[in-house]
């Protein structure tokens, strides 16, 4: 069956006329798939679906994402980076262009544990916040060790100045120094605080503006602040509604593996 697939001009000089052709008329197209910008599932059968395809120096893995988040394009990545991404995905193996791309992260793509991000609005108050909800997609350890002690995740955000979380139903406090990019109503970054005192730098950084809802981008530009919740690997899943994320914020809090903090808006 032909999928709703947009495959731009771009990606067809990558991959070929005759590859784009097969994308184009169901061939080599997984009917589902996680979408590579903001990690939800999707179905390319069912809505309009982006092909994006990550290029190395030596390696290109193609991947897919909703429409509504980001265009068919290009994505330029180190070549070490999209090697271990392809393990990542294969298990060891390594074939190129054709592959799912199920699993590229947002962030750039590394053997390693990245951060994913999904954004939804949360009633606190009578009031819809904008939020973000920041889950890795493997345990996270502190710089310069082996892993041994375990995901440190929480414990590092704590230290960054994040508050825990045992009920959702309060706004937590802002996190001063920190903030959100939004740039033509598209989120870009994370920003954290630079080292001694110098400009900001990327926490978390979109390899392509991540299309935000109306309400969600008319919540920020009102409150001018985004609240931040964080939890371990496996803690929140991907949901596929606000009331259902806010479930999974829930019952994270619970069990007192959930950090948050407000951060204020950079950009429109």
């Amino acid at each position: 069956m032909p999928r709703m697939l947009d495959v731009s001009e771009d990606v067809r000089a990558e991959i070929g006329d005759a590859e784009a052709d097969r994308l184009l008329v169901g061939d080599n197209t997984p009917g589902s798939y996680d979408c590579t910008s903001c990690r939800t599932p999707g179905d390319s059968e069912q809505e309009r679906t982006s092909t994006v395809l990550f290029v190395g120096d030596e390696t290109a893995v193609l991947a897919f994402a909703h429409a509504t988040c980001i265009p068919s394009q290009v994505v330029q990545v180190a070549e070490e980076q999209l090697q271990g991404a392809v393990r990542s995905i294969t298990g060891g193996e390594g074939p190129d262009i054709g592959g799912s791309g199920a699993g590229l992260p947002q962030g750039a793509p590394t053997e390693q544990a990245v951060l994913g991000i999904t954004s939804g609005l949360v009633l606190i108050d009578d009031e819809l916040h904008p939020a973000l909800v920041v889950e890795p997609t493997g345990a996270i350890s502190r710089p310069g060790t082996d892993g041994s002690r375990g995901d440190e995740f929480l414990q590092l955000l704590l230290e960054q100045g994040f508050h825990p979380v045992h009920r959702t139903d309060q706004v937590p406090a802002v996190l001063h120094g920190w903030s959100i990019l939004l740039a033509m109503g598209q989120l870009h970054a994370v920003l954290q605080p630079g080292t001694g005192g110098g400009a900001p730098v990327a926490w978390w950084q979109a390899h392509a503006p991540l299309q935000v809802t109306e309400g969600w981008r008319t919540a920020a530009n009102k409150s001018q602040t985004v609240l931040v919740f964080a939890a371990p690997a496996g803690s929140i899943g991907q949901q596929p509604r606000e009331d259902l994320l806010r479930d999974a914020l829930d019952r994270a809090a619970a069990k007192g593996l959930l950090v948050a903090a407000a951060m204020p808006l950079a950009g429109t």
